[in-house]
């Protein structure tokens, strides 16, 4: 889950011919089912459901036609913004996967406003919120995550954190995470070739391997 495989709808794939490359070697390495998640932000994708569902459509086709044993579904990566905030007060729909859980994300610096009272409205509506990659926001610390965590948000590590990618601080924070157990979701956040080469070489590292051995989530999807 987590994976920007959608062509042109964000930061991810370029193409549904680079998405392709991506799904036969997600197949390859062993998975067998994708959550794609498209960046919806409404400052740089102001993606709506009807076009994600529609790319997603184009997608699955060529995976059929590639005869890739793979199955896929879409939802989203919300940023969490005034847009979100107002969609939510609204009770739009809102894109989610598995047991309604629907994926959002921060700005990386300061801890938003409204974080408790999304979680808290969202999961009055009948959601449960994943935050995505909780490790890589600057005002995050393991007193913070628990304080989410108990108001109901549960928490997606990102598998690249794991193995350093990001940074030093980012990798210590997601192995901190691990050794508590407070780790819902994995997430490869795959948006190019570059990510998969860390998804390939992600068995070989101890805390990755500890990190599956956890009652994940991603298992009852």
């Amino acid at each position: 889950m987590h994976s920007h495989l959608l062509s042109a709808l964000d930061d991810g794939v370029r193409n549904h011919e680079e998405a392709i490359d991506l799904i036969h070697s997600f197949y390859d390495i062993g998975y067998r089912k994708l959550i794609t998640t498209p960046h919806i932000n409404s400052d740089y994708y102001r993606n709506e459901p009807d076009t994600i569902r529609h790319t997603l459509k184009e997608l699955k086709d060529l995976v059929a036609k590639e005869n890739i044993p793979i199955s896929i579904e879409a939802a989203a990566e919300y940023y969490l913004d005034e847009e979100l905030m107002k969609k939510v007060g609204a009770r739009e729909h809102l894109l989610t996967f598995g047991q309604s859980y629907i994926l959002f994300e921060t700005n990386f610096l300061n801890e938003p406003y409204q974080l408790q009272d999304f979680i808290f409205q969202v999961i009055t509506q009948g959601y449960k919120p994943i935050l995505a990659h909780p490790e890589r926001y600057g005002y995050m610390t393991m007193e913070k995550a628990e304080e989410l965590h108990d108001r109901g948000a549960l928490l997606q590590i990102n598998i690249p954190s794991i193995l350093g990618y990001y940074s030093r601080p980012i990798q210590r924070l997601a192995i901190k995470f691990i050794e508590q157990g407070w780790v819902d979701f994995l997430g490869s956040d795959c948006h190019n070739h570059h990510y998969m080469q860390l998804l390939k070489e992600a068995p070989r590292d101890r805390n990755f391997r500890k990190a599956v051995d956890l009652p994940l989530l991603n298992y009852t999807l």
